[in-house]
């Protein structure tokens, strides 16, 4: 920057305390990367508590000179002014993660319990006000406060969403009222959005239906440009997120029924049984993935099309199920991303679109040669998750290098928080990955680097991971809760302030439905409760009279031999008829659905 461009600007720092000299009111604060920045107190400054959705503000202005100490983790945000031929920041507000130096708030045994018992109340009341729940009355698209929008297309994936989102919620609370949300929504996709080919034995989802007056008009094919006019995989895929989850709670056999036709889909009309994968998109009419009126998706294989089955709904109904098949389906996958993604001899980002003989597709619409931060992270997460059931070194490995690669190339190292879209290739004389559009950050794509090292660090150690995680966890809690209107922004500026034009203003939209943040808050209580804080967790089911009789309770794919079922309650009395190693209850027979409460321990 030249002398005249110089000029004062707000920004935030995100790292720990190095020294404070409470005489001069400075603070040394280093950030994540080790760069060190001096830090001066002002007056009228803020400092606060990290505090979860509902709790209420934490005011620690009065407690700064006590707190300063090093070590502890912070987010300031303050003033750059340019003096004396450098730069001077001055802190306007400070977030401190606890009360003490080794506290981080988002590690509480029920922080995120009691942050997806929010999100769950937030669209209950969006969506169905205080009344019934009446699906009828769903929306796609939901204001900032949760207002609903005129549009009338309900889509199929986000309704699925957030019936994941609710089972979730079921799940970690024991709130009926959110299974029966998860239920009806479920029996309405079933209902409403699912095609039956007798024919051909198999089950499609419809892209949605358009509510017009009291007539529903049902719409095959998706309505978005780049999957116009086509029958893109991942939504099929995200069909099933909701249901599946459901499934866990309930077992519910026209669910798993649906699941298989659904597979049987996906085998008979997208998978390529001779060069492997699967394609991303089908003609509507032949149910060709190779037909012309497919353009530029014309013999296509990309991430969501291979990878997207195992977050979705793979992973959860090997869970709900433990059969082999799924357990099978899932290393092929994964085996698929191993051969085929990873290009480090070219980037440091995988590639995710590819020719139908796996060459590169660098020409596709908007993705271009560019890289998806997130899905680089999502790749981490998962691998680990199957290494633990399946355990290759090819799995461990690329999850490793995944993981120590990213942070300097993906992540905001000043700021903390991970960036969108980048290209994926340096141009001569470029040292950063240039952003395809911004440097905003989205609410998913903290979610994966969350995960990501969560699991890493809960399944193998390692400093590097635990400080990633931590300072991932920090800035999706301290900028992403909206404590005004409740659940979470979409996206956030680099600084961590709320981006609040156009879609990603809304808190429901096709891209957002209570998936990705009930995701987070599911898995990083199973992941920091029973891998890393040693804490206890409570699970809640509500079998069917017709489930199956053994009830899976693993609650995710963890490494063997470190949680272990504990404790059994069914319809509130102690049940003692459960494996602790397989984590499995045996179910008595009954005519109504039965409340079964689990408590997984930490061997370790």
């Amino acid at each position: 920057m030249t002398e005249d461009m110089r000029f004062p600007f707000m920004d935030t720092i995100a790292g720990s305390v190095t020294e404070y000299d409470r005489g001069k009111g400075v603070f040394g604060l280093r950030t994540i990367d080790g760069r060190r920045f001096d830090v001066r107190l002002s007056d009228g400054m803020s400092a606060e508590l990290l505090r979860n959705l509902d709790e209420p503000y934490a005011d620690a202005s009065g407690h700064v000179d006590d707190m300063l100490t090093p070590g502890r983790t912070l987010f300031a945000y303050g003033v750059f002014y340019p003096e004396g031929g450098a730069y001077n920041y001055v802190a306007k507000r400070l977030v401190f993660m606890g009360r003490g130096v080794e506290d981080f708030n988002f590690e509480r045994p029920n922080w995120w319990v009691d942050q997806i018992d929010s999100l769950a109340g937030f669209y209950r009341k969006a969506q169905f006000g205080h009344g019934p729940i009446d699906y009828k009355n769903y929306r796609t698209n939901i204001r900032l406060g949760g207002e609903k929008t005129d549009s009338h297309v309900q889509e199929t994936d986000t309704i699925s969403r957030m019936v994941y989102g609710m089972a979730s919620a079921y799940m970690l609370t024991g709130n009926d009222e959110y299974l029966e949300i998860a239920e009806k929504g479920t029996e309405y996709l079933r209902d409403h959005m699912r095609f039956v080919d007798t024919d051909a034995d198999v089950v499609y989802w419809y892209h949605g239906i358009k509510l017009e007056g009291d007539y529903e008009r049902k719409l095959f094919t998706s309505e978005f440009d780049d999957d116009y006019d086509a029958v893109p995989m991942y939504e099929q895929i995200y069909a099933l997120a909701g249901p599946t989850q459901t499934f866990r709670v309930t077992g519910d056999p026209r669910i798993s029924d649906d699941a298989d036709a659904t597979l049987r889909l996906f085998e008979k009309y997208y998978r390529d049984t001779a060069g492997g994968g699967y394609y991303s998109h089908i003609d509507p009419v032949l149910l060709s993935p190779h037909h012309e009126s497919l353009k530029f998706n014309k013999s296509r294989k990309n991430w969501n099309s291979v990878g997207d089955h195992a977050p979705a709904y793979l992973i959860n109904l090997l869970l709900a199920t433990g059969e082999q098949r799924h357990a099978e389906m899932l290393e092929r996958t994964f085996d698929t991303i191993v051969d085929h993604f990873p290009d480090y001899e070219v980037s440091p980002f995988v590639n995710e679109r590819f020719f139908h003989d796996w060459t590169h597709d660098l020409g596709h619409t908007w993705q271009q040669n560019r890289a998806v931060v997130g899905h680089n992270l999502k790749i981490a997460w998962n691998l680990m998750r199957m290494h633990a059931v399946k355990p290759k070194d090819s799995y461990r490995g690329l999850a490793e290098k995944i993981a120590e690669i990213m942070p300097a190339k993906g992540s905001d190292q000043q700021r903390g928080g991970w960036y969108d879209v980048v290209e994926r290739v340096l141009q001569p004389g470029e040292e950063w990955h240039r952003f395809a559009w911004h440097d905003r950050k989205a609410w998913w794509q903290q979610e994966q680097a969350i995960l990501a090292y969560l699991i890493l660090f809960g399944s193998i150690g390692g400093e590097a991971n635990q400080a990633q995680a931590r300072q991932a966890e920090g800035f999706y809690n301290t900028f992403f809760l909206d404590h005004d209107e409740g659940a979470v922004y979409f996206n956030v500026l680099a600084s961590g302030m709320p981006y609040l034009l156009g879609t990603e203003r809304l808190k429901g939209s096709h891209s957002m439905s209570m998936y990705h943040s009930a995701e987070l808050c599911y898995l990083s209580a199973v992941y920091t409760n029973l891998l890393i804080t040693k804490q206890p967790l409570d699970l809640w089911f509500k079998p069917r009279p017709d489930a199956n009789r053994t009830l899976r309770v693993a609650p995710d794919l963890l490494p063997e031999g470190r949680v272990r079922l504990t404790d059994v309650e069914i319809d509130g009395k102690p049940w003692e008829t459960f494996d602790p190693i397989a984590m499995t209850v045996d179910l008595p027979e009954s005519q109504s659905s039965l409340t079964v409460k689990v408590r997984l321990t930490p061997t370790a």
